[in-house]
């Protein structure tokens, strides 16, 4: 299924630090039309946000599917249940999405809405609302309060995303770029550069 809109992707479950994050999909049996897998891959831009407030703008970076089965060792049966007697079962499957908070979007009194990347200030509640980032809120958030461009979380992806972070990163500016004006494109095509070539020497040794 695709959507038009940005939907709502799951709710914050736990975080492993103060800007780590951990996010459980919504499924079948919480919502007529749960997100597809192609709504939160990899790279992908979310925002944290509830119906009091936003809370933070945030990549993900990880994901895990969990299955109670795989690790069961209880007996099995060895015919068929009879359907009479055998009450509904409910598969206790999650996919889970680990994301790195890299800033907020900002409304000043006069309504300009602006990002401020860093690391959030506030700690984001349990059963927060996870959604898609649409394009205008990207954009938004690339541009600070006098409409320059900016990419100020590059160091702070480098370090959060563990062994995913260098194709992390070039994932996440191969989207951004398109968002700039010329003159601020080709910074990032050759930090895009300057990153695949780091990354070219680190697997050489």
């Amino acid at each position: 299924m695709n959507h038009s809109e940005p939907c709502r992707l799951g709710k914050i479950v736990k975080s492993n630090s103060h800007c780590d994050y951990i996010a459980q999909i919504d499924d079948s049996l919480e919502v007529i039309s749960p997100p597809q897998p192609e709504d939160y891959g990899f790279g992908s831009f979310v925002k944290l946000e509830d119906s009091q407030r936003h809370w933070a703008i945030g990549v993900i970076y990880n994901s895990q599917l969990l299955n109670p089965q795989f690790n069961s060792t209880s007996p099995r049966l060895s015919s068929e249940p009879d359907a009479t007697f055998t009450p509904d079962l409910i598969y206790e499957t999650r996919t889970l999405l680990w994301i790195v908070l890299i800033g907020t979007i900002v409304t000043s009194p006069d309504g300009q809405r602006y990002g401020e990347q860093g690391i959030p200030a506030a700690v984001v509640p349990v059963n927060t609302p996870v959604w898609q980032l649409s394009q205008d809120d990207l954009r938004v958030f690339h541009h600070n309060a006098k409409g320059q461009a900016q990419c100020c979380y590059y160091a702070h992806l480098l370090n959060s995303g563990g062994s995913y972070a260098s194709p992390l990163v070039s994932q996440i500016l191969g989207t951004i770029t398109p968002l700039f004006q010329p003159s601020d494109r080709r910074a990032l095509e050759i930090l895009s550069k300057e990153l695949a070539w780091q990354h070219t020497l680190g697997s050489l040794r």
